[in-house]
């Protein structure tokens, strides 16, 4: 027998599939289809990193089981490669945003390629080719025409360093996630999508799909859905400020209330503000502040008091001051709020700090110690026509109150809000947009598309906040669709989320000309059937691509409502050090390193013992080894093959429970333990002595999709005929599972005191007898009262004595 020689049985047979195309989807939509999908990467010029490779082995053990499983699978990749990493290494190295992204995906690619993963390239897609973006523009436009895009002056966060608006979601603890800079306020005109259109849908219609839990919940929580009212205070100032609140059972508790420092009536109430300068000093302080500072529970409580106004408690009529405070946002809710300082902590803190009324209206507790928030079901006082009711009642009845007085309504929010959807940058998707004086915004005929970027000399962002296109004066001039008057095209460009939000329904048919997708090939193809990615995602990509997908599908454009039939979550791999790797930490590890040292099938094998797939596990290189000696075991089994017909009589029960277990552990994402029961069976061969030929081919069969390579060498040196990825998921036999024996613990109240091997079908009389007579229990337990005896099947016995 040859030596395993793995960087040429790797190298061998990734050749072959790229020549045979063995991994290529088929036409033949007769056939039950299955759709794998992980989300495409950004190639980025360190190229991959270990952490990178858990997912993408993941499913492609999920398609390389579904193909033995007869199905026609789509298992495709591609590129998310406009955005503004690319576009500031550009910038940085002065290089062409598009020859550094070129440069990256051969890298990627390369990369991708050496760890035998089953991708079909003939699908490959790329949001920076404008055969590409030519659909996300169109996409766009319909949504323009729908109302669902739209211009407006809005108060954006503002990335220091990138120079260029971010959305609330990029903003991760009051910096910009991809840069670091601080994240600052500014008002600036900015295209937004309607995603809150579709609010309550992207909750209700979490009930169609198979998420887990920790998805599910985190799209819910990020859409924020709430159920309150909308009320009305007047202010002596003869403008009313509308407010939402969820407790409005509260409403007799509300001695102040406070307005962002961006609210437009200051500058409306400017003349009769006594301190509007101060006013305007506070708000040039919170400009210089994340969303994500300004709403941070433990933070200090600033704020001015608003002299000259004051609002009115619609349920009193009494006056209460009106306060400036950063803690309130202009994009969330109405810019408004009302206190009640005794049951709120936030509200209890700034009264307090300002010396401001605390009264109680739920009662329960000593609200000028502390607030009294445990007040979901407690009894109104103080507050007129409430009073003596509960909570529940009260919310009805203050309802009916505000709608019978004109003075508010029943309201159902949204903590989401509007999509920002505009970069002043040069590396995205131009928006199909031109500008009219006579006309307005206008959409560009759909026969121009794709709109290109044009060639530009610097990319680099401009220092007044416009995108680098507009300094581009032969690109920007043009004809108005509409009237042909002069018209000026949009300058900003989309932001990376927009190729991200609908790729996946590319890969049903990336060639396509005429449509983004043939209505046969979505039909057939969609819904994904199981989507894996990165919890980071869950607010971001994946609420964004099932807006977009609810979208097309109100189109017609889609035949379902929603994208992914199923979705999960990997953990990510830590360093040796147990902390998230990075340069800086110096416990990044490159998998072409492992690759070349070990072998692309000890990293897949690897990457899927390491732990719990949807946990973080730290990187080992001492059990990368060990992965590599299980291989070569499998690989010296060709040492001791006998000459017996069909499955080793001895190994047959063995077999089967390992063909059981493999088989729903791949199901249930427990790749780790799926390879637990193969190293077990493995140490049954050896034990042996010997194995047939077909035990060892169905042996082969089951490592296949975690480690293709060396098992299409063994199946192709034993001449069994075929490749292994055209064989079928071997059949376990559910009476040949079962074990012979097993160990019982055995418990004495509770604490285990010993074990007993027994038949696997043993009654629980013969059980607990026989624990029983153990020696160690007769010692623990004579001269004792037997008050309970429990039998658990094939898992343990607990006598419990006094």
């Amino acid at each position: 027998m040859l030596k395993y020689d793995y960087a040429q049985i790797e190298k061998k047979w990734q050749d072959i599939w790229e020549r045979e195309n063995t991994f290529a989807a088929s036409d033949d939509y007769s056939k039950p289809k299955y759709y794998a999908l992980i989300e495409f990467p950004y190639p980025s010029g360190q190229g991959l990193h270990v952490g990178h490779p858990r997912p993408y082995t993941a499913l492609d053990i999920i398609a390389r089981k579904r193909r033995l499983q007869g199905y026609n699978v789509l298992f495709p990749m591609g590129w998310d490669a406009f955005g503004l990493p690319t576009e500031n290494y550009a910038i940085k190295n002065h290089i062409h945003p598009e020859i550094v992204t070129e440069k990256n995906v051969a890298r990627f690619k390369a990369q991708l390629k050496s760890l035998g993963l089953s991708f079909d390239w003939t699908r490959e897609v790329n949001t920076t080719d404008p055969e590409y973006y030519k659909w996300t523009q169109w996409i766009f436009l319909q949504l323009f025409k729908k109302g669902l895009a739209y211009k407006k002056e809005m108060n954006v966060n503002w990335c220091t360093g990138c120079k260029v608006v971010l959305a609330n979601e990029e903003v991760v603890g009051g910096v910009c996630e991809r840069c670091g800079s601080d994240v600052v306020h500014k008002v600036k005109s900015q295209w937004m999508l309607k995603i809150t259109e579709y609010a309550q849908r992207l909750i209700d219609d979490l009930e169609l799909v198979d998420y887990i839990d920790r998805v599910s919940t985190s799209q819910k929580n990020w859409i924020g859905r709430s159920t309150g009212a909308e009320v009305q205070f007047a202010t002596t100032a003869g403008d009313e400020l509308l407010i939402y609140t969820t407790r409005p059972d509260t409403l007799f508790g509300a001695t102040y209330m406070v307005i962002s420092p961006e609210h437009p009536y200051l500058e409306r109430w400017k003349e009769k503000i006594e301190n509007y300068e101060a006013i305007l000093s506070y708000a040039a302080l919170a400009a210089r502040k994340s969303d994500f500072e300004r709403t941070e529970i433990v933070k200090e409580k600033t704020g001015v008091e608003v002299k000259g106004v004051r609002g009115i408690n619609p349920v009193n009529g009494q006056e209460i001051p009106i306060f400036v405070s950063d803690y309130v946002l202009m994009s969330y809710g109405t810019g408004a709020i009302m206190a009640v300082p005794a049951h709120d902590d936030r509200d209890w803190d700034f009264a307090k700090k300002f010396g401001l009324p605390i009264v109680e209206v739920v009662q329960g507790g000593d609200v000028q110690e502390a607030p009294y928030t445990d007040c979901e079901t407690g009894v109104l006082v103080n507050s007129g026509i409430l009073n003596g009711l509960t909570v529940p009642e009260a919310k009805e009845r203050i309802i009916a109150w505000l709608e019978e007085n004109k003075k508010g309504t029943s309201k159902v929010n949204f903590k989401l809000r509007d999509w920002v959807f505009s970069r002043q940058r040069y590396w995205g998707e131009p928006i199909p947009i031109v500008y009219c004086e006579k006309c307005g915004y206008v959409a560009l005929p759909e026969s121009e598309l794709p709109l290109m970027l044009p060639e530009v000399e610097s990319y680099e962002p401009t220092d007044n906040g416009e995108s680098p296109l507009a300094k581009m004066e032969d690109w920007v001039s043009t004809a108005c669709p509409h009237c042909g008057g002069p018209a000026k095209r949009e300058t900003d460009t989309m932001p990376q989320w927009a190729g991200s939000s609908w790729y996946f329904l590319r890969y049903c048919d990336p060639h396509n000309r005429e449509v983004l997708a043939s209505k046969q090939a979505l039909e057939y193809w969609m819904p994904v059937d199981w989507y894996n990615g990165g919890m980071e995602h869950t607010t971001l990509h994946l609420l964004y691509s099932r807006f977009w997908h609810k979208f097309l599908f109100d189109l017609g454009v889609v035949p379902g409502p929603e994208p992914y039939s199923k979705r999960t979550s990997h953990g990510m791999i830590l360093g040796e050090n147990g902390e998230k790797m990075s340069k800086s930490r110096g416990n990044v590890v490159n998998p072409d390193d492992i690759v070349r040292d070990y072998g692309a099938d000890t990293l897949r094998t690897y990457e899927m013992f390491i732990g719990d797939f949807e946990k973080a596990a730290p990187w080992s290189n001492s059990s990368v080894r060990g992965c590599k000696r299980f291989l070569e075991r499998i690989w010296s089994l060709q040492d001791i093959l006998s000459d017996e017909e069909g499955i080793t009589p001895a190994l047959e029960s063995g077999l089967h429970r390992t063909i059981k277990k493999v088989g729903e552990d791949i199901e249930n994402l427990k790749f780790n333990t799926a390879i637990a029961a193969m190293m077990g069976f493995l140490n049954e061969i050896t034990k042996h002595g010997a194995l047939s030929r077909e035990t060892y081919r169905i042996f082969l069969i089951l490592l296949n999709p975690f480690a293709p390579h060396i098992t299409e060498e063994i199946y192709e040196a034993l001449s069994y005929g075929g490749r292994v990825s055209a064989q079928s998921w071997p059949q376990f036999d559910a009476a040949l599972c079962k074990e012979d024996t097993v160990e019982l613990a055995v418990q004495v109240n509770g604490k285990l005191r010993g074990r007993i091997s027994v038949p696997a079908d043993i009654a629980q009389e013969e059980a607990i007898g026989q624990a029983k007579a153990l020696p160690e229990i007769v010692k623990l337990t004579d001269g004792k009262t037997f008050v309970k005896e429990i039998y658990v099947k094939g898992k343990l016995v607990n006598l419990v004595v006094k």
